[in-house]
């Protein structure tokens, strides 16, 4: 590892607060995309730690973030394109290596727990650097239940989507009545609430119309229950959906098809995949033995109108839905209810195979056609409608960022305040934060050295 010796420019400004010394903060303007609206501390939450904490914060100028740059400096930050003098700096997004400076710690969504390869270079260089790495998708309780995320905005924003593409698809088709026609892509709306009422009110289009008889009964399948499938369960909620368990989804579909209701089914890892010996289910014997399970989710596709996929998966799991399960479903000389896939994991070819690219905002959905494995942008086409975004919270970068920061808030003060030139295990640092830290001082910490192979 290379070495390097402290100048004037990284040597900490830290200031004494009692017999502690406060690390100075700084806050990076997000630039991945045009989108990038959010923040990791809103200007009330960066005003409590001036105020109550008397931490120095310093936030880059951005033309994308969601709160103005006046709206910090009245509170008593200050607006300074250059960080460097920052020992602590908080991003949303993945930050450019060659922004890295010696010495610092870093608090960003890193993807890189996986050994995600896109970004090994980025983690290469915070550890030649002997920088701190400190990752929110780390940040958990005893339970190692997260703590911070976006996620059940992820989850908001693309359900609200998928309708919004069912609309298109079924104006496409010229398919009606059609209640979704009238709904627009989240970020059109200018909050969360009106965003919900015109969910609401498609709703009752769709109780007072019906819908087309080729959807009925029209059920919308969720996968998975964590944070991402709470959210994306608020919207189909607000649709007024009835709940149906996975195991009534047979007599359901075998009964006169009701044309004025929406169903929801919430699948979970036992609905999704099966003992390869027909033994029974066990949670725990899936996690730890994935080889011994199979996937049994394609006999669901084709009683779904609607699917919404909200679960983590890696490359020991089956997955979801194959290119080989979608290539069967549409082989029919009917066409399957099946119109649209909300993938808010976006995983490329992960879980949903036919996630081939992640997609953006302004161009969220292309037509996956099974009988050639090519994909086109937009809702035509006999395939089903993919929807692959990969900041869907970026569509509520005001609401989404208020949550984060509220949750993030309690942690500030104590990572302002720990010595972090002490060895690790001498760190005294919150546990939510110690086991959110991947690096310390250019190093693996103990619960990541599995990740020394990626490297």
């Amino acid at each position: 590892m290379r070495e390097w010796q402290p100048t004037s420019a990284t040597i900490p400004r830290r200031e004494l607060q009692g017999d502690r010394l406060m690390h100075t903060i700084g806050i990076r303007r997000e630039d991945k995309d045009q989108w990038e609206a959010r923040v990791p501390l809103t200007p009330d939450h960066v005003g409590r730690l001036i105020t109550s904490h008397s931490l120095q914060i310093a936030l880059q100028p951005s033309r994308l973030r969601v709160f103005p740059a006046d709206d910090y400096e009245r509170v008593g930050a200050r607006i300074d394109d250059d960080l460097s003098a920052c020992d602590i700096v908080l991003a949303v997004k993945e930050i450019p290596r060659d922004l890295f400076l010696p010495g610092k710690t870093y608090v960003f969504f890193s993807h890189t727990i996986k050994g995600q390869p896109y970004n090994m270079a980025m983690l290469r260089r915070l550890m030649e650097l002997e920088c701190q790495l400190i990752d929110y998708e780390r940040i958990t309780d005893e339970r190692f239940r997260r703590l911070i995320f976006f996620s059940r905005f992820a989850g908001l924003a693309g359900a609200i989507d998928s309708l919004w593409a069912l609309g298109r698809r079924l104006d496409w088709e010229g398919l009606t009545p059609n209640p979704f026609s009238a709904l627009s892509p989240t970020y059109r709306y200018a909050t969360l609430a009106s965003a919900l009422k015109a969910v609401e009110d498609a709703g009752l289009r769709l109780a007072a119309d019906g819908l087309p008889e080729e959807l009925c009964p029209f059920v919308i399948g969720i996968t998975g229950y964590g944070n991402v499938s709470r959210g994306a369960q608020e919207v189909i909620d607000a649709l007024g959906a009835r709940h149906v368990s996975p195991a009534d989804l047979d007599d359901l579909v075998a009964a006169e098809p009701e044309r004025h209701a929406a169903y929801k089914a919430v699948f979970a890892e036992e609905d999704l995949v099966a003992r390869r010996d027909g033994g029974a289910f066990v949670l725990d014997d899936y996690y730890q033995h994935p080889d011994l399970y199979g996937g049994r989710f394609e006999a669901r596709l084709p009683q779904l109108a609607v699917l919404i996929n909200c679960i983590y998966w890696d490359t020991p799991y089956p997955r979801l839905v194959t290119r080989g399960a979608a290539r069967r479903l549409f082989a029919g000389a009917a066409r399957p209810r099946l119109r649209v896939i909300g993938d808010l994991s976006c995983d490329i070819e992960g879980s949903i195979e036919l996630t081939v690219k992640e997609t953006h905002i302004d161009n969220p959905v292309y037509v996956y056609e099974p009988a050639t494995d090519t994909i086109s942008d937009g809702v035509a086409g006999p395939g089903p409608v993919v929807l692959a975004v990969g900041n869907l919270p970026c569509e509520l970068s005001r609401e989404a960022s208020e949550a984060f920061s509220t949750a993030l808030l309690p942690l500030v003060p104590a990572l302002a305040a720990a010595d972090l030139t002490r060895s690790f295990a001498d760190v005294e640092l919150p546990p939510e934060l110690r086991r959110a830290t991947i690096l310390h001082r250019g190093a693996f910490t103990p619960s990541y050295a599995y990740m020394e192979r990626f490297v």
